[in-house]
């Protein structure tokens, strides 16, 4: 309780102290693109177009040994056919040996308005899953939670339409996409799951590796920016799981997602703030647990919010943001068939340190983070951060 007391005492300093200042804005979430809507934008002028993004890291858990990794290496590439039709992949390296396909989608605009996609897509669920790349938020590593629940980097084969109602300050996505992946024969008359207590749905993602579908799931998402210095998001998304063909109809293969998210940015002056909420309700829960031997909780959920406060003068190029940043999710929030909840898996993190913006597209990260779980006796290694990211 001390904490969550000294958190929102700091968050209400910082905010007082940004609405003294009489510099503008430097942040701007209504005008926030990421590395795909960059490409997309047609800034560049040019038909193809080239960018990257990635972060070197550093994690000292208190007690352990540190560890060194070039986390990820994303290459961007983009083609312009013509006024009304784009194509936009990312090739993602991983930690030096692993190498994905982050994004390959055909953008085609019917009007300045509205747009058509189809293929490989971020499923727009929060903030982060859409916004990751390093320059775009504070800490060296992404919230937690948006890692076991939403769960990033979240992308699937689909198709759908994207654009924004200007009258209105409002911007939609609504796409149909392949679901998780729950269940697969494990070669002796049983099921083997990819869902679990500990991590989530994260084990779920098929990423456009031979993704298997037996039925379609639904994503939607709205964003506001009416309001100066603010933008606000509510997502959804819904559907089954799918399972290999020779064991979709057996019970327990299947289960059934409705996920909700709510999330806001907010800038003023040198002043930043956001906070995100996601809930997810897992059907069928008992008997996939039966099947497949794994604990997975019936719901999960997890918010976070964030403060953060420019400390050099808005009149210089380079930014330095001393930030804050508490955390809580649950991936037991609730169980079902008489599977006891795991306190281990309801977590608290308090994120505070350093973001230093040395020119436009680089920087360097510094933190410290205390962590918990609320069972009793066990005990979280709290953890120091250091990272390098760039944006281009």
């Amino acid at each position: 309780m001390k904490k969550i007391t000294l958190l929102f005492a700091v968050l209400a300093i910082s905010l007082a102290s940004g609405q003294t200042m009489q510099d503008s804005i430097t942040f701007d979430p209504q005008k926030q693109l990421n590395a795909a809507q960059r490409l997309l934008s047609g800034n560049y002028g040019k038909a193809v177009t080239v960018g990257a993004y990635g972060e070197l890291t550093y994690n000292q858990p208190e007690g352990q040994n540190g560890e060194l990794d070039v986390q990820r290496l994303v290459v961007l590439f983009g083609y312009k056919f013509d006024d009304k039709t784009q194509f936009v992949t990312e090739l993602e390296f991983e930690h030096v040996e692993e190498i994905f396909v982050e994004q390959a989608f055909v953008n085609y605009a019917i009007g300045s308005n509205v747009s058509l996609r189809g293929g490989l897509m971020l499923v727009p669920m929060g903030i982060i899953n859409e916004f990751h790349e390093p320059t775009t938020f504070n800490g060296v590593e992404r919230p937690a939670m948006d890692n076991v629940i939403v769960p990033t980097t979240w992308r699937e084969i689909g198709v759908g339409v994207t654009g924004r109602f200007n009258d209105l300050s409002l911007g939609y996505q609504a796409y149909i996409f392949n679901g998780f992946k729950s269940t697969s024969s494990d070669g002796a008359d049983g099921l083997s799951g990819y869902l679990s207590g500990s991590s989530g749905l994260r084990g779920g993602r098929q990423k456009a590796i031979k993704s298997t579908i037996d039925s379609p799931t639904l994503s939607v998402k709205f964003d506001y920016y009416g309001i100066p210095g603010l933008r606000l998001g509510l997502s959804a998304y819904t559907g089954k799981t799918q399972a290999a063909d020779d064991i979709e109809e057996l019970d327990g293969a299947n289960i059934g997602t409705t996920m909700f998210g709510l999330d806001a940015r907010y800038a003023y002056q040198r002043f930043t703030a956001r906070g995100q909420f996601v809930y997810a309700s897992l059907n069928d829960t008992e008997a996939y647990n039966l099947a497949t031997g794994k604990d997975l909780g019936s719901a999960l959920q997890g918010y976070y919010l964030e403060g953060a406060y420019n400390l050099l003068s808005q009149e210089k190029r380079q930014r330095l943001f001393a930030f804050l940043r508490y955390e809580q999710y649950d991936t037991h929030a609730d169980t079902a068939g008489g599977l006891m909840r795991n306190d281990a898996y309801n977590r608290t993190d308090i994120t505070t340190g350093l973001s230093y913006h040395i020119a436009p597209g680089v920087v360097l990260k510094g933190d410290y983070q205390f962590r918990d779980n609320a069972l009793s006796g066990d005990q979280v290694n709290d953890r120091l951060n250091f990272g390098v990211g760039v944006w281009f």
